[in-house]
């Protein structure tokens, strides 16, 4: 049976293979690596009563309590899950905590049933050094580029499309702003590395020589960026994107309005969707109002009570662009030009998305 080893993870992660994952959820939540599936030997609670059982009566009865625990029909039903993730993926591997005995037992079992799949030798925990050492050396070939640019220009809409671009806030489930919160929680801490490690594996196996980030600073919402990777990130040059305010109003509007109250009344349904989309963006208001200062926080707010009872009543929902404007031009707009104004990364380029999307392609070879 073959093991997967440290000379081999780059190519794994690179590939994005398939992992399965046989840790306990309580597990996987805490930090999985990308492109795994969590298909545990034990569930949480087996996993408490085997971990008391070693620490009490030692090694041979945790593994004879954990043999009893999934034997019969449940062990059938576990092997039969892995036999079809592996039909699926047939390079796909298998992962415990520490590369052990949770994916020695899961390989011996599939092995005779008649599928053989490797094992990755020290599991997580050798995988989650390796996507660690990435972030504290992130440089390699490569060199950051940063794409910045004023609330609603349409950063994430230009990076999304490039081939050498790594969209931070998808990678952390957060728009990056007070009120970027999506109804998903954000992945935990050590996720949001792991993704962004393996993000700038895949490039730099690809032969990328620049990565272009959205200039997001070091935080995006509860996630953040390792010391030494924002570092690096800040300093790279900095392209500009610009785009008049009537354009800037609309795409918030359909981000933050249009497509966000459609997911709400996916996930909620009519009735429970209008108030919490509302009360969403009120505590996002709160969040920001000791900046934004007492006068305009009231006034602001007052604009939306405005556009959502004119939207309740009419069905249009078009006063919410007053709110926005109001936002972008009174609080946004001179937040970032005062950070923009403090960075030392050199400004090569700005302008609109046709000729920001030029210059990428000429200097950096993207676009």
């Amino acid at each position: 049976m073959s093991i997967v080893t440290e000379d081999d993870f780059g190519a794994l992660i690179g590939e994005e293979r398939v992992l399965i994952d046989v840790r306990a959820p309580v597990e996987f939540g805490a930090g999985a690596v990308p492109h795994s599936v969590n298909a545990p030997l034990l569930d949480d609670e087996q996993r408490r009563l085997v971990g008391i059982t070693y620490k009490q009566e030692g090694s041979s009865a945790a593994v004879a309590l954990g043999e009893n625990l999934i034997s019969g029909a449940l062990r059938h039903k576990l092997i039969e899950r892995w036999r079809n993730i592996a039909k699926n993926h047939p390079n796909a591997c298998f992962y415990c905590a520490r590369g052990g005995l949770r994916s020695t037992i899961a390989q011996k079992w599939l092995a005779e049933a008649g599928v053989d799949i490797a094992r990755i030798a020290g599991g997580y925990k050798a995988l989650r050094t390796f996507f660690l050492e990435r972030l504290e050396h992130p440089g390699n070939h490569m060199k950051p580029v940063l794409l910045g640019g004023r609330t609603g220009v349409g950063k994430t809409e230009l990076l999304v499309t490039l081939s050498n671009g790594v969209d931070l806030e998808a990678l952390a489930n957060h728009r990056g702003s007070a009120f970027g919160r999506h109804l998903d929680e954000q992945p935990s801490q050590a996720d949001f590395e792991n993704r962004l490690a393996a993000q700038l594996i895949k490039h730099d196996r690809l032969g990328a020589t620049f990565i272009i980030v959205e200039d997001e600073g070091k935080h995006i919402g509860r996630c953040y960026l390792p010391a030494q990777l924002a570092d690096w990130f800040a300093s790279g040059d900095m392209v500009l994107l610009e785009a008049p305010m009537d354009e800037r109003v609309r795409r918030i509007f359909a981000e933050y309005v249009t497509a966000a109250q459609q997911i709400y009344r996916r996930r909620l349904g009519d009735e429970a969707a209008e108030s919490r989309w509302r009360a969403d963006i009120h505590k996002a208001l709160n969040r920001i109002s000791k900046r934004l200062g007492g006068v305009r926080t009231t006034q602001i707010t007052a604009l939306l009570d405005d556009a959502c009872r004119h939207q309740r009543m009419s069905g249009d929902a078009s006063r919410h662009e007053a709110w926005i404007e109001r936002l972008l031009r009174e609080y946004y707009d001179p937040m970032y030009d005062y950070q923009v104004a403090r960075k030392t990364a050199p400004i090569v380029c700005r302008g609109d998305c046709a000729g920001v999307r030029e210059f990428l392609a000429t200097r950096y070879g993207d676009g």
